[in-house]
């Protein structure tokens, strides 16, 4: 299978890349980006031809796209990829705005290509772990949620929101809210939360909290920031707390770790020791892809919990609870 990857802007293209290369089978045949510096070097690190025009990148022998870009730039990218009949795995979040993610699920269905965005969250071994406990009925029914996702300023475009779409609460918001999605097989109905700057001095927010209400009657709450510094042990957090009539159950996705001491600025650092969650990712959508399947994570899957992160900033904005 051959794979292109459209832009190096977001930092799982890296890693993602990585993946490819311990793939049987699979193969990075083409780089687009952009930014053609950064495009350039992308081929260069992994020995892989570059286009600074899309068409003619579009034009090669690929069976399959990853879009990385900044995420404004995904709606253009997915769909000049379904129109050329590439399969696509989109960076999240899938777009900016609600419009763009309908219209590019609506021509990936016309052009018969599937659509997937990258929520590696899904492939934690603990968060699987999990899913199968809720699953099996070890916690009874669900009557609330608690989740964070609380990392460092990745600055860049991400602070940007002309190129990002929003800030923490976006960047961070999506991967849980698609946790509890896929955990309990329930839509959102209403979204309260309150983001602004506290940590930064940026143009964006940097930090909210949500509750959110579910059409099966469970309240979740969620913390999304940009607030672990520089010299903090590990990039941030990822956990998910499951309060059941039976029991609860919490997972902290990075606990699975070594502590690394030293002298210096930084201390303390931790060696993450779990499964590699993108490498899980990109294996599972490419064999989907090989047996003809759907993707587990589906484009829908996207929009829903855009229309969550989105729902925040409306929330945020005119003080009171949004329905969705």
């Amino acid at each position: 299978m051959n794979i292109g990857i459209m832009s190096f802007a977001h930092i799982h293209a890296t890693s993602y890349a990585d993946a490819i290369k311990r793939i049987p089978g699979a193969t990075l045949t083409a780089i687009y980006d952009t930014d053609v510096l950064r495009g350039q070097k992308a081929s260069e690190l992994y020995h892989v031809p570059f286009f600074d025009d899309m068409q003619s990148f579009l034009a090669e022998a690929i069976d399959v796209v990853l879009v990385c870009s900044e995420n404004v730039l995904h709606k253009e990218m997915v769909i000049a990829a379904a129109k050329a009949k590439k399969h696509i795995l989109c960076e999240k979040p899938i777009a900016t705005t609600i419009a763009d993610a309908k219209e590019m699920i609506a021509v990936c269905e016309q052009n018969d290509v599937q659509l997937s965005i990258a929520y590696p969250v899904r492939y934690s071994a603990p968060i699987q772990d999990l899913k199968k406990a809720i699953a099996e009925g070890e916690l009874g029914d669900i009557v609330a949620i608690r989740s964070t996702n609380r990392g460092q300023n990745p600055g860049g475009w991400f602070i940007d929101e002309q190129l990002a779409g929003g800030g923490a609460v976006l960047d961070h918001t999506v991967h849980m809210v698609d946790i509890m999605r896929w955990y309990m097989g329930s839509e959102a109905k209403e979204v309260s939360a309150f983001a602004s700057r506290y940590f930064t001095e940026l143009n964006t927010d940097d930090a909210g909290i949500m509750t959110i209400v579910f059409e099966n009657g469970v309240i979740a709450s969620h913390d999304a920031s940009w607030s672990r510094f520089p010299q903090f042990p590990t990039w941030g957090d990822v956990t998910i707390e499951v309060i059941g009539t039976k029991a609860a159950r919490k997972v902290d996705m990075f606990n699975e770790k070594l502590n690394l001491y030293s002298k210096g600025e930084k201390s303390i650092a931790h060696l993450y020791s779990g499964n590699d969650t993108d490498f899980d990712l990109i294996v599972d959508f490419v064999q989907a892809i090989q047996r003809g399947e759907k993707p587990l994570i589906s484009a829908y899957d996207g929009l829903k919990s855009l229309e969550i992160a989105l729902a925040a900033y409306e929330s945020n904005r005119k003080k009171q609870a949004v329905t969705i």
